[in-house]
């Protein structure tokens, strides 16, 4: 039965390459199979946007926001470390789904090779919006230093993603242990 919702081609366009970056890379999805997923013809994709690099850093603006609030709690938690740790379960759940591949924006910035790309730069606004937020609740749970703090939990989250992929196993517990652990040396009780 139809819906009666249709989606526009470049809604299309953005939604699988968002899905196909993510499962199998930038440069790996070639341009035609992206507008075959999306069903689109290679014409009005370039229409619409004027490169595939284009293409790339829309779909990286565009599933972005919720990528990280995935990660995030809601506001029914108000305690910092709480909120904090509360990252790291919503990994460790994450990273048991089969169709976890790490995180889009290290994945993203690792197949460009290229930091001067526009969506590597996505990529790094993106993981340096997840490190402000790790600060944020650092100073509110009173770390000595919640800069240091912020850095070293994003590279926790960072190096837990890439082990799940690494070693295709869920995390068990290993960045949430890890986080518990700077948590507490840095007084956020």
């Amino acid at each position: 039965m139809a819906t009666g919702i249709t989606t526009s081609p470049r809604e299309r366009l953005l939604a699988a390459a968002a899905d196909l970056f993510y499962r199998e890379g930038v440069t790996a999805t070639g341009v035609e199979r992206l507008c075959a997923v999306a069903g689109v013809s290679k014409r009005s994709m370039y229409q619409l946007f004027p490169t595939k690099d284009a293409l790339v850093a829309e779909a990286l603006t565009a599933a972005g926001p919720a990528t990280n609030q995935m990660f995030l709690p809601d506001d029914t938690e108000s305690r910092p470390r709480e909120r904090i740790l509360h990252v790291f379960r919503a990994q460790d759940e994450l990273s048991g789904q089969p169709d976890f591949v790490g995180c889009r924006f290290v994945n993203t910035a690792t197949d460009l090779r290229d930091p001067t790309h526009p969506a590597a730069r996505i990529a790094r606004d993106f993981k340096q919006r997840l490190t402000d937020w790790f600060a944020a609740e650092a100073r509110a749970g009173g770390a000595t230093d919640p800069d240091l703090l912020a850095r070293q939990l994003t590279v926790v989250f960072d190096g837990a993603a890439a082990r799940a992929v690494v070693h295709d196993s869920a995390l068990d517990g290993l960045g949430l242990t890890t986080a518990t652990a700077l948590l507490d040396a840095a007084g956020v009780r």
